[in-house]
């Protein structure tokens, strides 16, 4: 395979049992995004869409995901943008700046998790009747 520097959006339900090249597979009931590695490697890359991971722009003809896509568990470690259906590639990232970025996202899920929660008070408003004055 090779580098991909261009996807194309496909709406779809779910993803095809084997994903093409070039192609970004948007599932908007699973909140849910894939494609191939746009490195070239083959491996399958999975972007759940929610607040506190990536979020999805659609023009009508293209797509932007935000924010970056970094693959450092796969073996390639590509790291890269897709802005308007364009991918630009990153540099390569060192071992440590890789266990850098993996903690910044992890506090970060963690703070737009507990952010989306509603607070005990809020709940509990929900099962209170309204008082009037």
């Amino acid at each position: 395979m090779t580098a991909q520097d261009t996807l194309r959006p496909v709406f779809t339900e779910t993803f095809p049992p084997t994903m093409d090249a070039g192609v970004l597979y948007v599932s908007i009931p699973y909140r849910t995004c894939g494609h191939l590695c746009c490195c070239g490697c083959g491996h399958e890359v999975i972007t759940p869409l929610s607040p506190a991971q990536w979020s999805i722009t659609y023009d009508g003809e293209n797509v932007s995901l935000i924010p970056s896509i970094g693959n450092w568990a796969l073996p390639c470690q590509s790291h890269y943008w897709i802005r308007n259906g364009r991918v630009r590639f990153s540099r390569r990232y060192s071992a440590v700046e890789i266990a850098q970025n993996r903690e910044r996202d992890r506090r970060e899920l963690v703070q737009g998790t507990q952010e989306a929660r509603p607070r005990p008070l809020a709940r509990l408003r929900r099962y209170l009747p309204l008082r009037r004055q």
